[in-house]
């Protein structure tokens, strides 16, 4: 795709960005909590440049061993300002369930290494149906919670999960493409969906004009794509309507001159080899303002990737991600300008909420503010278990 196709398929949500560049303002004045959030695409079998083909059952084991072994030796060295790793919320595809690949990986994150999350790729074949979209999601929800990998509300009823729709074509956002189930939000709603953070969608058909927001969709949920529109979480009025869409930035990327004229970049908040973490793009995640509105000062920056792809398993596993905490933590700026807070999905809307309710001080204190982690077989929750795997350490 070419520049000029570039400008044309994203032409819709520009105004938006250009009306927030102009009226975003952020208090340079006062120290601010970047609170950040890496939803990872997480796909055994995901094969480089073929979305349909599937690695073979060993190579998804080898990746997984992989991962699980290096990434606490990469990110171990630098924590937050309460005390927690740069760790992931591993969004796994439910059409791929497999109980030899979810015990490993159920195993990392009991060591305090994230969460697991839900995320579904439907419709690729032909429209799906609402039927078997809610059983596939019931069924892998009630598997991940038979691991005690879920949430609940207040620690109690039904297990409740953040989501990431496959191919970015949330409920049938994408033209009819790779989903077709308008119905879809209604659906998370009803089977326990607290929040979805499919968005951005950039370069795909499922990007909507409304970018770098926080807020609850204001069209009935049952219709098509009901969030294309919607209400911004704002402090002093707690959301009503679940899930809620968790944005992460969008916008424009200047840097990249050819003499002296820029050349835009599309910033959407992914981590891939050719957009890796930097301090540079930090800026521009910053800027972009992701916040509940009257509480400028708690950036919600929602970064995702695909972990497990080949071309991109580096960029988050290896130098680039570990140079960035590098000079992240030793800049000058931290500490000083900003106070660091690595989340998972679900910690990062327990902190949403907490600003919504108007609740002050430091936002890591309110990790489970209202969903709660589910109790490990063993009897314990997941925020005991990581307590006191830190402390040990």
């Amino acid at each position: 795709m070419d520049f000029y196709q570039k400008v044309l398929s994203n032409a819709h949500w520009f105004p938006s960005y250009l009306w927030q560049r102009i009226s975003r303002r952020t208090d340079e004045g006062r120290p601010v909590h970047l609170i950040f959030c890496l939803a990872n695409h997480f796909e055994p079998a995901i094969v480089s440049d073929n979305g349909r083909a599937r690695a073979p059952r060993h190579v998804q084991e080898r990746r997984l061993e992989r991962w699980c072994q290096q990434l606490p030796t990469v990110l171990h060295r630098w924590r937050d300002a309460d005390g927690r790793p740069f760790y992931h919320t591993y969004f796994f595809p439910a059409e791929q369930a497999d109980t030899g690949l979810i015990e490993p990986l159920v195993d990392h994150c009991k060591a305090g290494w994230g969460e697991i999350e839900i995320h579904l790729h439907h419709g690729e074949n032909g429209p799906d149906t609402c039927e078997n979209t809610i059983r596939q999601l019931l069924a892998f929800r009630d598997m991940l919670a038979s691991y005690g990998c879920l949430s609940q509300w207040e620690g109690a009823g039904q297990p409740r999960y953040a989501f990431v729709h496959g191919n970015f074509a949330l409920a049938n956002s994408a033209g009819g493409r790779h989903c077709g189930v308008d119905a879809e939000m209604a659906i998370l709603a009803e089977t326990g969906c607290y929040a979805d953070l499919t968005l951005p969608a950039v370069p795909a058909r499922g990007q909507v004009a409304k970018i770098n927001c926080l807020y609850e969709c204001s069209m009935p949920l049952g219709q098509r794509a009901p969030h294309r529109r919607g209400s911004d979480l704002r402090l002093g009025r707690a959301p009503q309507i679940f899930p809620i869409m968790v944005q992460g930035p969008l916008g424009l990327d200047f840097s990249r001159r050819k003499r002296i004229l820029p050349i835009p970049y599309i910033e959407n908040s992914e981590l891939t080899v050719v957009r890796p973490p930097t301090m540079a793009r930090l800026q521009l995640w910053r800027r972009a303002a992701v916040t509940v509105r009257g509480r400028p000062d708690w950036v919600f920056i929602k970064l995702h990737c695909h972990g497990m792809d080949p071309l991109h398993t580096e960029t988050v596993l290896g130098s680039p991600m570990s140079n960035f905490l590098e000079e992240l933590f030793r800049g000058s700026d931290c500490g000083k300008r900003y106070k660091m807070h690595f989340t998972t999905a679900r910690e990062m809307v327990n902190i949403i909420l907490a600003a919504c309710d108007g609740r002050d001080g430091n936002p890591g204190d309110h990790r489970d503010y209202k969903l709660r982690p589910m109790a490990f077989p063993s009897g314990t929750t997941r925020g005991q278990h990581e307590a006191a795997h830190l402390s040990s350490e």
